[in-house]
C-alpha cells in the first residue's frame, strides 16, 4: 500500500536552528546505527521510518559502516526511500559519514581524500541519492593531515554531493582546528556529532563551548548510554538487551553494566517518575535542556519507541534542585 504521511506531521515537533546556519533540525533525529541492517526485519525498519516522519522527524542519520554487515543500513534505507520517501526528498535531511573501516587495504579507512571520496560515492549509490544533506568525517585520523580531510569535505560540497559537512567524535582542540580550516575554505562546519549522555559528559569539558563560540551545531549520539538509561536495566541485565546479545559495534559491554551503575539508574528513575516521565524521556530531556544542542539522536528497535522518545519534548526544563540531585546521583 502506498505510504501517505500524516498531514499534521509538523504540528508537534520542535525545530532548532543548527548553529549559525540557515538549517533547522528536529529536536529529535533518528539514527540508523542499529536495527536497519540485513540481519534485521525490513518491514520493521520501514515502520520505524514512517512513524518518525509522521511525527515530524525529518532527519535520518546514517554512516557507511552501519548494519551489520557494513553498508547494509544504507542499502535498506535506499529501498525504503525509493518506495516511500522519494516524493518527500526535499522535506528530509539525510546524513551519512565515513571514517571507520569499510574495505580491505590501506584506502578503506580513516580520513584520506582517496577513502572519503570513494566512500561517499558508494553511500550515494547504496541509498539511491544524488546528494546527502550532511556528510561527516566520522572520527579524527591521527596520520592524515587535517587539511587533507577538511579540504575533501569542502570538495564534496563543491561537487554537489553534500549540502553541508560535519565532524564526529573530535576532541575540543581537534574540532577547533577543523572548524577553522573549513571556515577558511569557505565551507563552514555545520555540526559536530559527539557521544553524550548522563553517564558520558566529556563534551562539557570544552567541546560545547568551542561549538557555541564558532556557531556550530551539536547533535549527540548514544544519549541513553546504549540503553542503560532506560527502564530495561532496572532489574539487572535482561535477556535480549544489547549487553546480553553483544551484537558487535555499539553494543554495550556486559561488564560496563555494574551494580553501581544500575543503582544510579534506579535512583534516576525515581526522579524521572516524580517529573512525570520515564527514565529515557528524562535522559533525552536532560540533554535538550541545553540550548547549544541542535538535536539529539535516538536509536530505536520498534516504532512505539519513537513515539515514547518524542514525549520528552513535553518537559525539558529542570529545576536547580533536580539538576543538583542528578549530579549527586551521577558523581
Amino acid at each position: 500500500m502506498q505510504y501517505l504521511p500524516n498531514e499534521q506531521r509538523y504540528q508537534s515537533m520542535e525545530y532548532r536552528r543548527c548553529g549559525n546556519s540557515g538549517l533547522k533540525l528536529p529536536a529529535i533525529s533518528l539514527g540508523l546505527w542499529h536495527n536497519f541492517g540485513h540481519i534485521d526485519v525490513l518491514d520493521n525498519a520501514r515502520n520505524i521510518l514512517r512513524v518518525a516522519f509522521d511525527n515530524g522527524i525529518t532527519h535520518f542519520d546514517l554512516a557507511n559502516n552501519y548494519g551489520p554487515p557494513a553498508g547494509s543500513a544504507e542499502e535498506n534505507f535506499g529501498k525504503i526511500f525509493k518506495d516511500d520517501f522519494t516524493a518527500y526528498r526535499d522535506e528530509l535531511i539525510i546524513s551519512t559519514k565515513a571514517g571507520w573501516g569499510m574495505w580491505p587495504g590501506p584506502y578503506g579507512d580513516w580520513g584520506s581524500k582517496k577513502y572519503l571520496v570513494a566512500s561517499l560515492d558508494q553511500s550515494l549509490k547504496r541509498m539511491g541519492l544524488d546528494y546527502v544533506d550532511i556528510f561527516y568525517h566520522h572520527r579524527p585520523d591521527p596520520e592524515t593531515p587535517l587539511e587533507e580531510t577538511m579540504t575533501t569535505l569542502d570538495l564534496m560540497v563543491r561537487q554537489g554531493k553534500a549540502l553541508y559537512v560535519g565532524i564526529s567524535s573530535y576532541l575540543p582542540e581537534e574540532a577547533a582546528q577543523a572548524i577553522e580550516i573549513l571556515k577558511q575554505l569557505g565551507t563552514p562546519c555545520l555540526i559536530h556529532q559527539p557521544k553524550y549522555s548522563m553517564f558520558d559528559r566529556w563534551v562539557e569539558g570544552g567541546l560545547l563551548d568551542v561549538l557555541d563560540q564558532n556557531g556550530v551545531g551539536c547533535i549527540p549520539f548514544s544519549p541513553l548510554a546504549q540503553g542503560l538509561l532506560t527502564n530495561k536495566y532496572l532489574k539487572g541485565i535482561p535477556q535480549g538487551s544489547r549487553a546480553s546479545s553483544n551484537r558487535g559495534n555499539g553494543a554495550i559491554e556486559e561488564d560496563h553494566v555494574s551494580d553501581e551503575k544500575i543503582d544510579k539508574v534506579r535512583q534516576l528513575n525515581v526522579l524521572a517518575e516524580q517529573r512525570g516521565q520515564n527514565l529515557a524521556q528524562m535522559a533525552l530531556a536532560w540533554i535538550l535542556k541545553d540550548k547549544r544542542i541542535s538535536s539529539v539522536l535516538i536509536g530505536v528497535s520498534k516504532p512505539s519507541q519513537v513515539l515514547d522518545s518524542i514525549r520528552c519534548l513535553e518537559n525539558y526544563s529542570f529545576t536547580e534542585a533536580e539538576l543538583t540531585q542528578i549530579n549527586e546521583i551521577l558523581k
